[in-house]
This record gives C-alpha cells, structure tokens and sequence, in this order.
C-alpha cells in the first residue's frame, strides 16, 4: 500500500452543500416506504396500488437520467442543483396535501423527475471538483444521504406515535431545502471540467460512453433493486410477516439506514486502500448474507440482524458503481452522472413494483424470493465488469493514502 500523502481531500463549502443536498435528495427519496403502510390505511390502497409511487418516482428518475445532462449543457449545474432541489419540494407538498392517489402518485413522479436533475448536477459537480479523490466524496455524500434516510422512518414513525400526523416528516424535508437556499445560495457551483483524460476506447469515445460502463451499468441496476427491496418493502414484510405493528416496523427500518451510515462510512475508508471495482463483489456478499438471515429466519430479533447486516452491504453498492462509472471517463461526468440516475431510476420503478405485484398474489415473504436471485446475477455482471475493465486497461480509482482537510472555505 502507498503510504505517501499527496492529493489533500479538502472538505471545503460547496462539498458540505453537496453533501446536505444529497442528505435531502435521499431524504425524500426513502421517506415513501415507511409512509407507505399509512398512506395504504388512510387512501385503502393495495399492494400493488401503493407500489405505484414507488413506480412514479422511479419513472421520473429514469425520465430525467435521459434529459439530465442536456438539462446541464443547456441552463448550467447551478440552475439545475437549485431547481431541481426546488422541484423535490414541490412534490413533497403534493404528497403531503393529495386527497387521491393520483395527487400522490403525481408527487411521487414530480419528486423523482426534478429531483433527478438535482441529483445528477451533485454527482457530475462532486466529482470533478475533488478528481482523484472523487470515491471519497461521493461515498462521505452517499453516507450522508443514508444518514438522512434513517431519519426518514424515524421521523414519519415518531410523527405517528405522537399523533401529529406522518406528513409532518415531508414538511421538515421541505423545509430544510429552503434553509440551504436562503443560507447557501450564493456559494458557486463548479462548472464541468475537460481533463482530457485518455483510455483505449475506439475512436468517438470522446462523445459517448465505453461499453464496460454499460457493463458496470448493468451491475448497478441489479444492485439499486436489491437495495430498494429493502427500503420498499421491509416495513411491510416486518408487519406481515413478522407480525409487528406499524409503527413499530417503520422505527426497526431505521436500523437499516444506521447500517447504511455506516457501511458508507467504513466504505469511504476502504477506497482509500482499495479500488471500488475490487469491494463490488465483497459488499455483494454481504447484502445477500444479511437478506437471507431477515427473510428466512422466522424469529423478529434474528430478522432485524439480518436487516442491518443486509444494510452495511447495501450501502456501498451505489457509491461504489457511481464510482466507478464516473471514473471510467471522466470528461463525460455529466452524462454519466445522469446514466447512472436512469439506471437507478429502471432498478426503483421495477423492482418495487414487481415484489408488491406478486406479494398481492403470493404475499410479500413469497415475493422476496426474488431478491437472491437479482443478487446473484449482480455478482456475476460486476465480475465480468472488472475481467472486461482489465483486458482494456482502462482508468481505475487507484487506492493511495491520502490527507484530509476540514474546511469552511
């Protein structure tokens, strides 16, 4: 291991803007699965109805990941982070205010379509700001936002328990994003970056991506779904399955988002000593492991084990595939960055929907059959990734030991 310090990762203004950004982004994006038992009471929707939201934030997700970087190249990053941040909002309110499910499905939609731009303008913006040290910021990011995930069902839970209603827990959300812009709107935004970074892609890879990202691409998709079979549906399956109360399920939920803080935490270390590529499989093993513990052992303490052993793995399935999809060029971060949304996007809108589909029709233990497999397959695709990285010599996030720097800068 290189222990020489070079490359300082300095933690200045707009990194601290970027990371409570994509703590709100992912706020608001978790908040909907501990809702959803209470939205499914007080609108009498079924299964299948209620994984319609989840449908409508992934759709606007994979919408946006289509248009996001055009968004980009046409108004700039700082119109984009600012609107799209603003956009979130609104749907929150539609969400918070909607008498039918077709108010809150369109909120859901508005969430995931402008909350997309905001993410994609974070991811492109952070990477390029830090360089080499891209995997530290956007895996410290990402365990922000899993931070703020936590809080999610805790909030909505909390808000319940104490009769104040779970749609208190979107109004703090909204108006958190309206503090960062009354306090932070002036701090720049940095533009996109041309390093003219070289890599042995046939001609025209200047303007689109290589096939090995779409490879990763694939691994990444499988990884968000498995991800979200968790966040979805997990309230649900401790309630049905395990037989807890409501309120009590969306409090346990919060474990997994501590697990998810944490395993992002030690995952930032670990890039400092390992290339992400290499962590893939690993943290895929984990999640499975931690899964099969929660879905199969019928005992509620030893399923609440499994889920926050399933959330240290989960974790850094995202971080790192953004890592290394924004690695493999990095004067395309933007488009990138917003394939990247589109795949989480496809993996949200079909992963949910599909397990609460067939939970109607088998229940949801049944469906969360499904979830080894997707596991699996994502182990397979991440291999065949690194083998097909490797035989074409293409950049890699090349692990060093590095100073860190805290700044208000």
């Amino acid at each position: 291991m290189n222990t020489q310090l070079k490359s300082p990762f300095v933690r200045d203004r707009f990194t601290w803007l970027a990371y409570f950004m994509l703590a709100y982004f992912g706020y608001l994006q978790a908040v909907l699965g501990p809702v959803m038992p209470f939205l499914r009471d007080e609108l009498a929707l079924s299964y299948t109805v209620g994984g319609l939201h989840f449908s409508a934030l992934a759709l606007g997700m994979v919408m946006s990941g289509l248009v996001s970087d055009a968004a980009i190249r046409r108004w700039g990053r700082p119109a984009v982070f600012w609107g799209g941040g603003g956009g979130m909002a609104l749907g929150a309110a539609i969400v918070v205010l909607g008498p039918h499910e077709a108010f809150t499905i369109f909120g859901a939609w508005v969430m995931g379509f402008l909350g997309t731009l905001l993410l994609t303008a974070i991811q492109s913006s952070l990477a390029d700001h830090h360089g080499p040290n891209r995997a530290y910021a956007l895996t410290e990011a990402n365990a922000a936002a899993s931070f703020s995930a936590g809080l999610a069902p805790l909030l909505v839970g909390g808000f319940a328990l104490v009769h104040v209603s779970w749609r208190g827990a979107l109004v703090a959300a909204v108006l958190a994003w309206g503090s960062a812009l009354l306090f932070m709107r002036q701090e720049p935004v940095p533009p996109a970056k041309q390093n003219g970074v070289e890599n042995d892609n046939p001609a025209g890879s200047a303007h689109r991506l290589p096939r090995v990202f779409w490879f990763y691409w694939v691994g990444l998709v499988l990884g968000v779904a498995a991800e979200w079979s968790f966040v979805a549906w997990g309230a649900d399956f401790l309630v049905n399955a395990r037989d807890l109360a409501k309120a009590d399920a969306s409090l346990i939920m919060t474990l997994f988002f501590v697990a998810m803080v944490t395993g992002r935490t030690s995952g930032s270390r670990l890039t400092h000593r390992y290339d992400a590529a290499q962590l893939m499989v690993f943290v895929i093993g984990l999640t499975m492991a931690g899964f099969l513990l929660f879905w199969l052992v019928p005992i509620p303490a030893l399923s609440v084990v499994g889920l926050f052993i399933g959330g240290l793995g989960a974790a850094n399935l995202f971080p790192f595939m953004l890592t290394i999809s924004v690695s493999i060029n990095p004067d395309l971060s933007d488009m990138a960055s917003a394939r990247v949304a589109l795949g989480a996007g496809m993996a949200i809108l079909l992963a949910p929907q599909t397990l609460g589909t067939v939970a109607d029709q088998t229940g949801i233990e049944t469906a969360y059959g499904l979830v080894p497999v997707i596991l699996v397959v994502a182990a397979g695709v991440v291999l065949l990734a690194n083998r097909l990285a490797t035989s074409h010599n293409l950049p890699s996030e090349q692990p060093e030991q590095r100073a860190e720097v805290w700044s208000d800068r």
